[in-house]
């Protein structure tokens, strides 16, 4: 009887050879490689190059409408999107474009400004981006006459 359980025992351990075929070794190649295709795209933002982020509109008339466009271009290697684009108060309006911007393609934010207000004025506008710093800062300034 003790013949027969060693005999088993050692048929078993014989049958768990596992022929050095690991997790590890069964990885298939293309998933690794997929896999690190998109952790590097994970690290990869679009970076958006302004002409200019300050503009000035010199001396203006009080209540007279101006406006001004800041071009832009995607300098990255993956779609710029601008998600929302906000201004410090309701005198000032941004518009922005909705669809993505393509790797090397360029856009424009326009900015109107009602002209309200007195003497020196400086109005910012916050775009929210998919960029590294996830907002950009754009700035017009006037001197507003009566």
């Amino acid at each position: 009887m003790k013949r027969i359980f060693l005999l088993v025992g050692v048929a078993l351990l014989a049958a768990c050879n596992n022929n050095g075929t690991d997790a590890a070794n069964k990885i298939k190649q293309s998933n690794l490689e997929a896999a690190e295709k998109l952790a590097e795209q994970a690290t990869q933002f679009p970076q958006i190059k302004f002409e200019e982020t300050t503009h000035d509109f010199g001396e203006i008339k009080q209540n007279v409408e101006v406006q001004t466009s800041f071009n832009f271009k995607n300098t990255g290697k993956v779609p710029l999107v601008i998600t929302n684009a906000t201004s410090s108060c309701g005198c000032t309006v941004p518009e922005y474009p909705k669809e993505a911007i393509a790797p090397g393609e360029s856009g424009a934010i326009k900015v109107v400004y009602n002209g309200s207000g007195k003497d020196a004025i400086s109005k910012t506008v916050t775009l929210t981006t998919n960029t590294e710093q996830g907002t950009e800062l754009l700035t017009i300034k006037a001197f507003v006459k009566e």
